[in-house]
């Protein structure tokens, strides 16, 4: 996979999509469907031809581009603290992952185990969802600090969120280590904010 601009841009949509998701479920125990399909079957797809293909297709990335559209923003009061928060907390532990590659190797007997188990069931099953989340659980959480999640105690103490909310994390994780697979570092957001902005803004031109 090429590491150009556009397809780092395209990864770290994916991290910005889990990181609303996580948002939507905690405050409301709902989302979009279609983009929290797209983000939990990134995590299925292991060795893609390109980038996109992490994601199915552009368009199933629009509301990570549209959130990473407004993080990027130059005017500080349009950026969702909360979301930057996520995002800073997901980069912060897939680094930690990075220098695990017996926990690497874990995770991916853990995916092939998912792939089994959804011959029998579909994506969105409480059954897959528990499994995707226990993945986190087992093997991300530990590496610490855990991920404050912010939202309504009465839809976080329902395991069904509990499982949606993991499960989107894990996603997030994996759109990270996408990202840093394509050449992406934490002070590019700082120094080349205008570039990512562009980028972003034409991605966005071009699936509207």
């Amino acid at each position: 996979m090429s590491h150009s601009l556009e397809n780092r841009v395209i990864a770290f949509a994916g991290i910005c999509q889990a990181a609303k998701l996580v948002q939507d479920v905690a405050r409301t125990s709902t989302c979009d469907e279609a983009a929290l399909s797209t983000s939990l079957n990134s995590i299925l797809i292991t060795n893609p031809e390109q980038t996109v293909d992490v994601f199915g297709a552009l368009p199933q990335l629009k509301l990570g581009l549209s959130v990473m559209n407004t993080q990027l923003s130059q005017k500080q009061e349009k950026r969702n603290a909360e979301i930057t928060r996520y995002l800073v907390s997901l980069l912060a532990l897939e680094r930690r992952l990075s220098k695990r590659p017996d926990l690497l190797n874990m995770i991916g007997e853990r995916i092939s185990q998912l792939e089994r188990q959804l011959q029998h069931f579909k994506l969105l099953d409480a059954q897959v969802l528990g499994g995707i989340a226990d993945i986190y659980s087992d093997i991300i959480s530990p590496l610490g600090p855990r991920i404050q999640v912010a939202g309504n105690v009465n839809y976080l103490q329902q395991s069904i969120v509990q499982h949606k909310v993991r499960a989107l994390l894990l996603a997030g994780i994996r759109a990270c280590v996408l990202w840093r697979q394509l050449g992406g570092q934490r002070r590019q957001l700082l120094f080349s904010r205008k570039k990512y902005l562009e980028q972003t803004l034409q991605l966005l031109h071009t699936i509207d």
